[in-house]
């Protein structure tokens, strides 16, 4: 049974349901969750929650094997809400609520939702009125609204829990939708196997302890977030739940919590910093973190004085990062323990070490050490394949490693370095922009003549979409604000629209016909946002 540096054995269950009983065995009395308003649970408390809400949900009609699409935000009734699918065995499908009725619609649609989860009205946005306007063109598609509370029931009318399956015959639990590079989002099957795989992984590098406390303030509807509570299930530790990060009131929370985990990425790692340094020179030198040990991050880069910043003016071992995919999470991370030039510099080693992670060359070679390529992988987090089986060949190469679309290289000590990305993909604050679905819908506009979508360096959310457009008449501009206005009328979530244009005569391309991006981004990459 694998055990952390402090000599603490973590729970091994194949499946979400089987590790939410071991713990609640092993330590139900020890803290789970914490959140703004100090309320406050154990573990007993959750599995208890989560089998009552199990039954009011069997009342509705959800069985094993029933699809359930969510988005919610992170809070408690959310953790309860996956463990009790997973005590039914139902396929959960979380949503990001930043997804609205373009992605919600298709995903569901694909998916075959047998139900559609959502939050009302929550950050002034309808989910409710969204979700019904789905239902009505999606027949068996039932609406339920969690705004306050959960269903409930008597857990004696349950059935036995899932059987356990091998690495073999585990079933497909979960489906997991990325933006990817394509205008429709993908969806990846994953098992609860996969996502222990990844958790097991990240749980040892961070060196992860009954009295850790861990910052939960992104969305738990991402991969990450659902993989951050296996491991905390392994290792018993617990979360500091919030529901929308703001530095302003969520640093105060961390801190009265005792944070130990500072996660989840450089926009993060910023607000702490940047909060250390103002109580600084206001006069207080107090450590805004005292118990902090690390500083998770993922899902965009980080700028390498940063760490050295957090670890000095902060505490701790810095910032400690990895790199995955909603395919394959954390198929790489640093270690707590690992020196500051890889903290800095690299995402880390193979996480756990059976992943088989290689760099490819062009012309499909294996690539030597420090020589850049194409990451690819086979790894026991790796998924299940696309629901949209069609697009699993180009996913997969002829060994049958999966095709990250990710460009670096691994150093002498096998440490993976990111360099840039095959993909046209704009990853900003962790989430995927596909260039090709901004520039359709933009393509559309009458005033629009040609247009190119890059991703520009941004120090507050690792890139930002700029819209590069050739108007049919330069005498009659688009501006930001109607730009903005025009794809949010097509369906285009908020977080999808370019934060800055630039204007120009023509998009260059090549004698093919193939756009020039890198002269883009070369050519903007020192420009503010707006237009």
């Amino acid at each position: 049974m694998p055990q952390n540096s402090h000599g603490q054995s973590y729970l091994q269950a194949g499946g979400l349901w089987a590790l939410i009983e071991a713990r609640a065995q092993a330590t139900p009395d020890a803290l789970f969750t914490v959140d703004e308003t100090d309320r406050r649970a154990t573990f007993k408390e959750y599995r208890d929650a989560a089998e009552r809400c199990a039954a009011g949900l069997q009342a509705k009609g959800i069985c094993q094997e029933s699809m359930v699409s969510w988005m919610l935000p992170t809070d408690w009734n959310s953790l309860v809400l996956v463990a009790a699918l997973s005590r039914l065995g139902a396929v959960q499908n979380p949503i990001l609520p930043i997804y609205r009725h373009k992605e919600v619609s298709f995903i569901t649609k694909q998916a075959k939702s047998r139900m559609l989860v959502v939050p009302g009205v929550w950050r002034g946005f309808d989910y409710l009125g969204m979700a019904n306007d789905i239902a009505t063109g999606h027949d068996g598609l039932e609406v339920m609204v969690v705004d306050g509370s959960i269903p409930d029931g008597d857990p004696s009318s349950l059935p036995p829990p899932p059987a356990e399956f091998g690495d073999a015959g585990a079933p497909v639990r979960w489906l997991f939708y990325s933006s990817g590079t394509t205008a429709d989002p993908k969806g990846a099957r994953h098992t609860d196997l996969t996502l222990c795989a990844a958790a097991r992984g990240m749980s040892g590098v961070l060196d992860l302890a009954a009295d850790d406390r861990v910052a939960m303030v992104f969305p738990f509807t991402h991969v990450g977030g659902v993989v951050w509570v296996y491991a905390g299930l392994m290792a018993g530790c617990s979360f500091i739940v919030v529901p929308v990060f703001d530095p302003a009131t969520t640093i105060d929370v961390l801190a009265k919590n005792d944070v130990t985990q500072a996660t989840a990425g450089t926009a993060f790692h910023q607000a702490y910093l940047a909060e250390q340094r103002k109580r600084r020179a206001a006069g207080n030198d107090a450590p805004l973190f005292p118990c902090v040990r690390s500083f998770p991050g993922g899902g965009a880069p980080k700028p390498p004085q940063l760490h050295f910043d957090l670890k000095k003016e902060m505490g701790g071992a810095g910032i400690v990062s990895g790199y995955g995919m909603t395919e394959c999470p954390i198929l790489v991370m640093n270690s707590v323990h690992d020196p500051d030039d890889k903290l800095a510099h690299t995402e880390g080693r193979t996480c756990p070490p059976e992943v088989d992670l290689r760099v490819v060359r062009s012309d499909e070679s294996v690539a030597a050490a420090r020589e850049e390529g194409e990451f690819r992988v086979k790894a026991p987090q790796l998924c299940k394949g696309y629901l949209d089986k069609s697009l699993n060949q180009a996913a997969f190469d002829a060994n049958g490693y999966f095709r990250t679309g990710d460009l670096g290289y691994l150093d002498g000590g096998g440490y993976a370095v990111i360099t840039g990305r095959l993909k046209d993909v704009i990853i900003r604050k962790g989430e995927n922009i596909s260039a090709k679905e901004v520039e359709d819908l933009l393509y559309t506009h009458d005033r629009i003549e040609d247009v190119a979508v890059v991703g520009l360096p941004d120090p507050d959310t690792g890139e930002r979409a700029c819209a590069v457009l050739s108007l049919k008449d330069a005498a009659r501009p688009v501006a930001m604000d109607e730009m903005g206005a025009f794809l949010k009328e097509r369906g285009l979530m908020v977080q999808k629209i370019p934060e800055q244009i630039e204007i120009v005569e023509r998009i260059p391309r090549n004698a093919t016909g193939k756009i020039l991006k890198h002269e883009l981004r070369t050519k903007y990459e020192h420009t503010k946002r707006g237009g």
